[in-house]
């Protein structure tokens, strides 16, 4: 459902777009673009500290005794 309301923003947001005009139109559309790139990046790096911050803490299983 979530990816049905996407596409039926986006079909409008498009459309609100080229009513708007070229220089209009494609400054708020590069805008768009260029803000998720930018937003897209910023998680990432953030995503990158928190991994490169992680302890990784090796325990050795526990042995279950040999039964012959």
């Amino acid at each position: 459902m979530k990816l049905f309301w996407s596409i039926l923003f986006s079909c409008l947001l498009g459309y609100f777009l080229f009513v708007l005009g070229p220089p209009v139109g494609g400054i708020l559309a590069f805008g768009i673009l260029f803000g998720c790139l930018f937003r897209g990046l910023y998680l990432l790096s953030t995503l990158h500290e928190k991994i490169a911050k992680a302890e990784i803490v090796n325990k050795q299983a526990p042995r279950s005794r040999d039964v012959i």
